[in-house]
């Protein structure tokens, strides 16, 4: 298939000859965007193409393509089928900024020829697909798609894997209620991975899969999904919504008899007096977006009152007394160039993805984690494939998986290593995530390097070259051998007598360091500064964490019975260099630390986002020295702005154009702070 960039395809129409070839790209797209299959085009690109085809439309309405999807229910590209709805089951018209929400509120004003009394509702636009659900007297009896508006295909085989969609309800009401049924994020992981043990091509992304997993029969598995309520009518004129509900009542309703809704979303339902407050809430769901368990590519609002709705009226595609809010894409396509790999600290082989750049969120994306072997072939990865890439907020973006109706010819799958890539050894493949047979030991230098930073054990002047002579010549094994090195051995691998005994005088300082950052030297896996912290500053003595079960480590706020385990066992495993550590007469406590004051911190119960380079007395900061500075004071350190973020603190940006995280902080109603502030917030300690 032919496609055309969406750059291409914004200024592609200025002609009769490349209206009629974008006309045909948005033909393909909505085809696959509303079909089974994998979408030619990313949700950007989709909705630019559709833009500019409108645009040239509006401009030339006497040339207009009589086969023109633009006017249609689904851009008239999804399966129809032949069961009549109840009554028309329409699309959302949408905006894009807080600008186009006002120029909707304006339409709203002139069609009711006054400002609506009612109010309006705020919801998650759930990224899936719309269906329409019967029941009779109580009883789930058939699900149906949208189509085209006015008939729908019967799915009704899928009864029975839709969470949120109970066969049978708490009381037994006739009603036909319509929503979104998607994959949660764990529910897509799932789906690929019970795809993938039956070989058939994993989804590319959520959306496409809820929308090819609906329509599909007969498969020897079936797929979990999850349902949720934006709407409900009478069915068979069987009275049971309250008589003029308002949109909010009717769903309370719904959730009042066992389906799931909207308002029973993280994002939740809510009811505003006017489009300020709707755009206040836009903002607060967008924040949250990245913490969702499912995806959301916009926000919907609605007019509540009943009444007030009718008298708007409807289009021929969507209703006038609602709007979709699009949301910022945090789901894009681009190109997997290559993919390399690195061995961390504890010898796990780690793949990266290399992208064609991509704007995803805000930011430019040139590479995406992918996890493991097994995840690489569970997706079906080639080199050249054109891959959806995820990414919310602060989050490492993650392949999804490849648009395979867009893979080149004899494209190559993604090869995996037959050797360690750093040392040229063997690879230990027993588990899903590989590890080099030499396990932290071939990464060793990059662990002592680590070992010796600022945050850690804070030995200046230990560089790589340094690191790597001690290595090669025995001396040291591991971290603890560093407290035992004789000042021969650090004039031999520095090749200076006076940085030798620099550096001795500075491995003797980090015997009295913190217990918390001994901790972290020794490289644990998930356990970096903070964890590192937390965990020190729960137990105070390394004695009481060797001691630790998983149970007494999830008392560790950030710690769950996922990582609890590995903690423990690796901590088992490092008995040895413990042993050595307490040997050396390095420190294995953590100071108890109380308030400057007799009360609780400044920071207490408050979560605080650092952002830019430190200035005034913070100047001197790490990034990881801030976030000590804010748990001392009795505070947790966030890594992005959201709605649960009670202090920003800002540096100057460069050219003073605000940051990201200070826009998102403005719009959230988050408390901002200078350094300078901060700092005489918390003055008593300041270290």
């Amino acid at each position: 298939m032919t496609t055309l960039p969406a750059a291409q395809a914004l200024s592609a129409a200025s002609s009769r000859p490349e209206y009629e070839a974008a006309l045909q790209l948005l033909r393909d797209a909505s085809r696959t965007y509303y079909g089974d299959g994998d979408s030619v085009l990313d949700d950007v690109s989709y909705d630019q193409l559709r833009r500019s085809v409108q645009a040239w439309e509006q401009e030339h309405p006497a040339e207009v393509s009589p086969d023109s999807p633009t006017g249609l229910v689904a851009d008239g590209a999804a399966p129809v089928g032949d069961v009549a709805h109840t009554t028309r089951l329409l699309s959302l018209d949408n905006v894009f900024d807080a600008e186009g929400l006002v120029a909707w509120g304006v339409s709203v004003e002139r069609r009711l020829g006054r400002s609506p009394k009612g109010g309006f509702t705020v919801e998650p636009k759930i990224d899936g697909a719309a269906v329409a659900a019967r029941y009779r007297s109580g009883r789930l009896v058939q699900i149906i798609t949208r189509g085209d508006g006015s008939h729908g295909e019967d799915i009704s085989h899928v009864i029975g894997q839709i969470d949120g969609l109970p066969e049978q309800l708490t009381e037994p009401v006739t009603i036909e209620v319509r929503g979104e049924v998607a994959f949660t994020q764990a529910q897509f992981e799932t789906a690929n991975e019970v795809r993938a043990a039956h070989n058939a091509q994993v989804f590319a992304n959520p959306r496409n899969g809820t929308a090819g997993t609906l329509r599909a029969k007969d498969r020897p598995y079936r797929l979990r999904m999850t349902f949720w309520a934006y709407g409900a009518v009478e069915l068979d004129a069987v009275a049971y919504l309250p008589a003029g509900a308002t949109h909010a009542e009717t769903l309370a309703a719904v959730a009042a008899v066992g389906i799931q809704t909207t308002a029973d979303s993280a994002a939740g339902l809510h009811v505003v007096a006017d489009l300020v407050a709707a755009q206040g809430q836009v903002d607060a769901i967008a924040a949250m977006r990245a913490e969702l368990p499912v995806g959301i590519d916009g926000v919907v609002i609605k007019m509540n009152d009943a009444a007030e709705q009718a008298a708007a009226g409807f289009g021929s595609r969507f209703p006038h007394w609602a709007i979709a809010v699009k949301l910022a894409a945090v789901e894009r396509q681009t190109v997997l160039e290559d993919v390399v790999w690195q061995v961390g600290r504890t010898g796990v082989l780690a793949p990266t993805a290399i992208l064609t750049p991509v704007e995803i969120d805000g930011s430019t994306v040139t590479r995406a984690t992918l996890h493991n072997p097994a995840d690489i072939r569970r997706r079906d990865l080639h080199i050249g494939d054109t891959v959806t890439v995820y990414k919310a907020g602060d989050i490492i973006p993650r392949v999804q998986g490849a648009v395979v109706q867009l893979r080149p010819a004899g494209a190559l799958e993604v090869p995996l290593p037959e050797a360690c890539p750093n040392c040229d050894g063997k690879i230990n493949k027993a588990q899903e995530r590989w590890r080099c047979a030499q396990g932290s030991a071939c990464a060793l230098p990059a662990l002592i390097q680590y070992a010796a930073g600022r945050d850690m054990l804070d030995i200046d002047g230990l560089g790589p070259a340094s690191v790597a002579a001690l290595v090669a010549s025995g001396d040291v094994a591991d971290v603890a051998d560093l407290f035992t090195l004789t000042a021969e051995q650090l004039t031999a691998a520095s090749g200076s007598a006076k940085l030798a005994a620099k550096l001795a005088e500075q491995i003797e300082a980090a015997k009295a360091l913190p217990l918390s950052r001994v901790f972290c030297a020794l490289g644990v896996l998930g356990t970096g500064r903070s964890m590192s912290r937390r965990i020190a500053r729960h137990f105070g003595k390394m004695e009481d964490i060797r001691q630790a079960d998983a149970a007494a480590l999830q008392d560790v706020e950030g710690i769950g019975p996922e990582k609890a385990p590995v903690i423990v066992e690796q901590v088992a495993a490092l008995a040895p260099v413990i042993d050595k550590l307490i040997a050396a007469g390095v420190n294995m406590e953590e100071p108890q630390e109380t308030s400057a004051g007799e009360g609780a911190g400044p920071l207490t119960g408050k979560v605080v986002v650092v952002t830019g380079k430190m200035t005034g007395v913070l100047a001197a900061y790490a990034r990881s020295e801030m976030n000590a500075l804010i748990e001392r004071a009795g505070g947790r350190a966030g890594s992005s702005v959201n709605a649960k973020t009670s202090i920003l603190v800002a540096a100057p940006s460069a050219g003073g154009k605000p940051s990201s995280k200070a826009v998102k902080a403005a719009e959230l109603g988050v408390e901002v702070r200078t350094p300078e502030d901060f700092a005489e917030m918390v003055a008593d300690y300041l270290a």
